[in-house]
């Protein structure tokens, strides 16, 4: 299993509508094929900052997701509202203590 991590910065005024997204296609991309966790993470002290954690059995599903309509449409609708360049890591998950 690997993480995936999207750290994003938004224009304060689009905010609200990057929330209403969201909540409306994240059922969808927690059910694409694989995805075993999807978690929204907003900064404490910067609140136009929000990150993305999502749970992946193989870089191919998350590939797969990548290359979906459902994506497409979602980064289409998401990226017009930054005001920052969006940076992601993939990472290999070592150790979780519950």
């Amino acid at each position: 299993m690997f993480v995936r991590i999207v750290k994003m910065s938004f224009q304060p005024e689009k905010i609200e509508e990057f929330l209403n997204n969201f909540n409306s296609k994240k059922e969808f991309i927690r059910n694409s094929p694989g995805c075993r966790l999807l978690e929204l993470y907003r900064d404490k002290t910067n609140p136009n900052i929000f990150f993305t954690y999502s749970y992946w059995d193989t870089e191919q599903d998350l590939e797969n997701y990548r290359n979906s309509e459902l994506f497409k449409g979602v980064w289409a609708q998401t990226k017009v509202l930054f005001n920052d360049k969006p940076l992601a890591w993939s990472v290999d998950k070592i150790e979780s203590l519950p």
